[in-house]
């Protein structure tokens, strides 16, 4: 009888793990930290002057240090289409930039990251700026997740105040009340504060938004610490305008240094609850920004926030889980964030979607700093504005330098593309497409037919 029970166990649990499907204690709890213009050179570890960041620093040391990790968009909503969909943003129907007076948002057949996680089992959460719809068809909670608590888009936009849904027991300030705010036009940089589906403050206050976030991610920790879960928190720092609570202002010298160091408290207040919380080697932090610096440094790379060069979309990377991803390394092959859906969906037993276009890749290998380990990308596309293509060592634009700015509409327009070996130039200095015409043809070529292929598979 025994021998018949061990062969029936065996039975069952052999093909659940050929297809993958860890027990559910195996399943890492995920938390994805995503700064919003945060630059290349605004932390510690990545060069970083002008203030302290010990926690980050202490959590690259800890697990790796990515540092040729990129973002999916130079801009805000096209980023976070892409980290939440593991495609593409043009795919996604998603523009750049979205803003409270579009009627658009994410569509509501995609499938996220928190969707798949959801139904392997995970409690989902958000906390911080959405910016993939502000209408509720297109909320968090529509895709995916569980909980919402945070501001629809950039704080540095306006309320609608047409479709805005209030709470009951909303808090109203400076003045203001419903009658008030659905009379008047939305004022930037007053933003509505939302928990699930309605608006619970208005404006919200700023100043709180990094201590408030980071006490609701610690609230979530510990309420779910029994179950998977996976909570994304996208704070609205370092986007301006800048705010940061009276407990960090005048820390440094620049406004910029106290938004930075107040972040960095966050990250450690978050190390510190997954300790207490006891599952520490059992929760995967990721640290990242959603695009490159604007009033911060890009440290060595060229370019800023909006740009089709380096600083607009290279950006730190951590990753920290302790027994599995090795500390104190640095990794530089190429990853991004497309790349999360696909390897959350492995991590916890699952797998990304097979009946669309996923531009992401299972990065796990390098995530665990598995031996010759190397990029699933052999080509990686930058599908925004002009376009770019990485391939190994070379970064290729195909249009000349200056194409993207304002000229006299009499000057003939410029012919010619760009080509840098970031291995010897990551500041990309010199453009080599005159020495390397082979390099120039290949790469138009893979750049064409990846072009053509973004038409695939698209939704409105």
């Amino acid at each position: 009888m025994r021998i018949s029970f061990l062969a029936l166990l065996i039975a069952i649990v052999w093909p659940l793990s050929v297809f993958g499907q860890p027990a559910a204690g195996e399943k890492p709890n995920i938390i994805f930290i995503f700064a919003d213009d945060l630059g290349y050179g605004d932390v510690g570890c990545y060069g970083a002057k002008g203030f302290k960041t010990p926690n980050l620093d202490r959590m690259a040391a800890q697990g790796t240090r990515f540092t040729s990790f990129y973002t999916g968009c130079s801009v805000c909503s096209g980023s976070r289409a892409a980290l939440m969909t593991g495609r593409h943003y043009q795919r996604v129907g998603v523009p750049p930039v979205m803003f409270p007076g579009n009627k658009n948002g994410l569509n509501s057949n995609e499938i996220t990251i928190a969707t798949i996680l959801r139904r392997l089992g995970y409690f989902t959460g958000i906390i911080g700026k959405w910016h993939l719809g502000h209408l509720a068809m297109f909320l968090p909670t529509r895709h995916g997740f569980d909980h919402y608590y945070g501001i629809p888009y950039s704080n540095d936009m306006a309320i609608d105040p047409v479709n805005a849904k209030f709470a009951k027991d909303i808090v109203f300030r400076e003045g203001k009340n419903e009658e008030k705010v659905r009379a008047e036009k939305g004022i930037n940089h007053k933003v509505p504060l939302m928990r699930g589906e309605e608006v619970i403050e208005y404006p919200v206050d700023q100043t709180t938004l990094t201590k408030r976030y980071t006490a609701e991610t610690i609230r979530l920790i510990n309420e779910n610490k029994g179950k998977p879960f996976f909570l994304y928190l996208p704070h609205a720092m370092p986007h301006v305008p800048l705010h940061v609570s009276v407990d960090f202002k005048g820390r440094t010298k620049t406004q910029f240094g106290d938004v930075m160091e107040e972040l960095d408290w966050s990250v450690g207040e978050i190390l510190k609850a997954v300790k207490d919380a006891g599952i520490d080697n059992k929760t995967l932090i990721i640290f990242t920004s959603d695009n490159g610096a604007h009033q911060g440094s890009a440290g060595p790379l060229r370019g800023k926030k909006a740009t089709m060069y380096e600083g607009g979309f290279r950006v730190p990377c951590i990753v920290r889980w302790p027994g599995k991803v090795p500390a104190g390394t640095v990794n530089d092959e190429v990853a991004a964030t497309v790349d999360m859906l696909p390897t959350f969906a492995k991590l916890a037993g699952g797998k990304a979607p097979d009946d669309r276009p996923i531009d992401g890749k299972d990065i796990r290998p390098l995530f665990f700093g598995e031996k010759d380990a190397k990029s699933p990308h052999e080509y990686y596309l930058f599908p925004h504005l002009n376009g770019a293509l990485r391939a190994g060592p070379w970064k290729f634009y195909p249009w000349p330098e200056g194409a993207g700015k304002k000229k006299d509409k009499t000057d003939p327009p410029k012919k010619g593309v760009q080509l840098y070996d970031l291995s010897k130039d990551i500041g990309e200095t010199k453009n080599l497409a005159a020495e390397h015409p082979q390099v120039v043809e290949r790469l138009q070529a893979v750049y064409q037919r990846m072009t053509e292929d973004l038409k695939k598979g698209k939704l409105p």
